[in-house]
């Protein structure tokens, strides 16, 4: 095996190709052009099987990755796309979303593996767009193979929204004999995968595959339906569901409390995503309306993924200048480095260390960005150094269009809608280490119990929480 590994790891990387910044500008599709099946076995092949797979290990689901690129390696993309939802619900998804060089390619050892002259330093395997690669040659080539379905139980599940954790939970409790139905505030169902994904981070035909799938294996979906406001927890109950899963996210945007925030044309994140990447009918009425960036100079504050998103979608909506604001600096920002990357090929800004302390209007609209510097201070208590006002350094920032990205929380209207349903200080939903609210028979997890994380964690919630509603459906025999 040693010489195995020696010879994989003078295996050359292969290219990720990309379409021209200055190309892709002018469209919404996604900017990796995609592996072919030879290429993607090539890199496959640079996979080392470590005994102890770190990025098995990394991974929030646990994919089992090597064995996937074992099987690709072997001529066989279907195996590997079986072996990858062995444990993801939502492999080209996950691949194209997750943070993977913090994730499982940051573990990869084939990244930071000693090699002799003349190879040198490599990067680790390109785990995420292989698994993309693997997901989308089996949907191009027949699909998802139906799983075998238990018998049917005669129990019901409500599954409030239709994100990451709750389409994994109503896959897993299918599969396992209950009726599942997905209830859903928007007009479509998908919820952050729809609502908060432009089209050129992933394609709209990769969730639409997925929906279809899950409603061939007779997942119900009801939409413009708000539960806590249109249906409480309590009615569905009466109406005879048998366990609830609250996947309702984190959808309330950061506010930062300044002078002008109301103002026209100041946006938070997930209103002006959907503007500038859905078509009107897939958007609540207050949601619709023209969104004009042409010729706009665009202020987006706020250094994560969302945040890249918005200034991303300004480029296509024709701004004449799209600056990136964060307080802090780019070694402290928690967002996607491929993202940043993207962003800066196609022309966006980034202003670190500063703020917008006020907005500046004309005719009820926003103008300017009164501005100030900012200083890295002791850490806080996320272990970042906090971000400090320099004392002199305000300067006014020309913005026609602002952008708020500075992070999400939970609704809290089930909390008040629902008897002895309990919440934290942070609005996220109490649970046990099984999934159980403080309600019996109605379980949660995602972003409205972990604060606003990733798709892959909230997938992975789903999962754990689908065995542990599982459990509690057959105690009701």
């Amino acid at each position: 095996m040693p010489c195995e590994n020696h010879r994989r790891l003078e295996i050359p990387v292969q290219p990720a190709l990309k379409q021209d910044p200055r190309e892709r500008i002018k469209n919404w599709d996604e900017p990796f052009l995609g592996y072919t099946l030879e290429t993607a076995v090539v890199e496959a092949q640079r996979c080392i099987h470590c005994p102890t797979a770190p990025c098995q290990e990394a991974c929030p689901t646990g994919n089992d990755i090597p064995s996937a690129f074992l099987l690709l390696e072997r001529d066989d993309p279907a195996g590997a796309a079986a072996k990858f939802r062995e444990t993801s619900n939502l492999p080209d998804m996950c691949g194209r979303l997750c943070p993977q060089e913090s994730l499982c390619e940051g573990a990869c050892v084939v990244g930071f593996a000693i090699r002799p002259a003349p190879y040198g330093k490599q990067p680790p395997v390109a785990i995420g767009k292989l698994e993309a690669f693997i997901a989308d040659h089996e949907r191009r080539n027949g699909g998802v193979p139906p799983p075998p379905l238990a018998p049917p139980t005669g129990k019901r599940v409500a599954v409030v929204g239709s994100g990451p954790a709750g389409l994994a939970v109503a896959e897993e409790l299918t599969k396992k004999g209950h009726s599942c139905t997905v209830f859903d505030s928007w007009p479509v169902p998908g919820g952050i995968l729809l609502y908060g994904i432009p089209n050129f981070k992933m394609r709209k035909e990769i969730l639409q595959a997925k929906l279809e799938y899950l409603t061939g294996l007779g997942i119900e979906f009801r939409c413009n339906t708000v539960v806590g406001k249109d249906v409480t927890i309590d009615q569905l109950f009466e109406r005879g569901y048998h366990a609830l899963f609250l996947g309702t996210g984190a959808p309330v945007g950061g506010r930062m409390k300044i002078e002008g925030e109301e103002l026209g044309n100041v946006f938070q994140a997930t209103e002006f995503l959907v503007r500038g990447n859905l078509e009107p009918e897939l958007l609540p009425e207050h949601m619709r309306g023209p969104l004009d960036c042409a010729g706009k100079n665009v202020l987006v504050v706020g250094g994560g993924d969302t945040s890249m998103d918005c200034v991303r979608t300004a480029v296509r909506l024709h701004a004449a200048a799209v600056t990136c604001m964060y307080r802090r600096t780019e070694a402290e920002q928690k967002g996607r480095e491929e993202e940043r990357k993207n962003a800066r090929e196609e022309g966006v800004e980034f202003m670190y260390l500063t703020v917008p302390v006020r907005f500046a209007a004309e005719n009820g609209k926003v103008v300017a960005a009164e501005c100030q510097r900012m200083q890295l201070g002791a850490p806080d208590e996320s272990g970042r150094r906090r971000p400090v006002p320099q004392p002199g350094s305000e300067f006014t920032l020309p913005a026609d269009i602002v952008v708020l990205a500075i992070g999400y929380e939970p609704d809290d209207l089930l909390e008040k809608t629902t008897p002895g349903l309990r919440t934290t200080n942070w609005k996220t939903v109490r649970v046990d280490e099984d999934y159980q609210t403080t309600r019996p028979g109605v379980f949660a997890g995602g972003d409205n119990v972990n604060g606003a994380d990733l798709v892959v964690t909230a997938m992975a919630d789903g999962r754990r929480a689908s065995a542990a509603i599982h459990h509690y459906l057959t105690t009701l025999d």
